[in-house]
């Protein structure tokens, strides 16, 4: 098989010419393999695709139009309303987001304690001086006002935390800047969940180039240059 270790991107499948050479083409939608309705996502330009294969086979016919450079996978799930953001919430966004990051972590690692390669032994090092610290928020839904005092007094068990989502995120390429599509992956899973991701991110690009760098990451979490 030709197609066999032939990589194309999201939206394109590989098809042999009359030539017999291996090479890409759009992704019929309707081709797509049926998808649960838990699989639904909902795109930039508000509708439902029954999965990220007719999103994106979609998105690849339309290459070359306004509209296809404007269609980007929005969320996981179906479309729905998503109430606006304001200003108070997504000033108090970064509160919520540094505490979930870094139970993540804290996740990770019980997990890895049991089943290890989840984490390398470098980020195990750093993740275990946050889970041995008895001054440790527990994971839990806390007053905003009690995520603020914890992070005046321990600051340093979130800096860790940010800069490692950052790197989660930064693959494609790893350049210290992160894209849409990178970003992708976390906004579009939280997006129904925490409706500020949105226009958090946006108000993150201080520049407004369309990418996020390291420094501005770290400056809309709080991190100390």
């Amino acid at each position: 098989d030709l197609c066999q270790n032939f990589h194309c991107k999201r939206g394109r499948v590989c098809r042999a010419d009359k030539q017999g050479k291996p090479h890409c083409i759009c992704q019929d939608p309707a081709a797509c393999p049926p998808t649960k309705d838990y699989e639904h996502v909902c795109g930039t330009d508000n509708r439902t695709y029954d999965g990220t294969c007719q999103l994106f086979g979609t998105k690849c016919q339309l290459e070359g139009t306004k509209m296809g450079r404007q269609l980007h996978l929005d969320y996981m799930g179906s479309c729905k309303y998503i109430p606006p953001c304001t200003d108070y919430e997504v000033h108090q966004f970064p509160l919520r987001m540094r505490d979930w990051l870094k139970n993540i972590l804290i996740q990770y690692y019980e997990r890895d304690l049991n089943t290890s390669g989840i984490l390398t032994e470098k980020q195990r090092n750093k993740v275990k001086k946050i889970y041995q610290n008895d001054k440790r928020l527990v994971a839990g839904d806390h007053p905003l006002e009690l995520l603020l005092h914890d992070f005046d007094k321990n600051y340093h068990m979130y800096v860790y935390p940010v800069h490692w989502q950052f790197h989660q995120l930064d693959q494609h390429p790893v350049d210290r800047l992160l894209t849409h599509s990178e970003l992708a992956p976390l906004r579009a899973s939280l997006v129904p969940m925490e409706h500020c991701i949105t226009r958090f991110f946006q108000e993150c690009d201080a520049d407004h180039n369309k990418l996020i760098a390291l420094k501005e990451w770290g400056h809309c979490f709080g991190i100390k240059e």
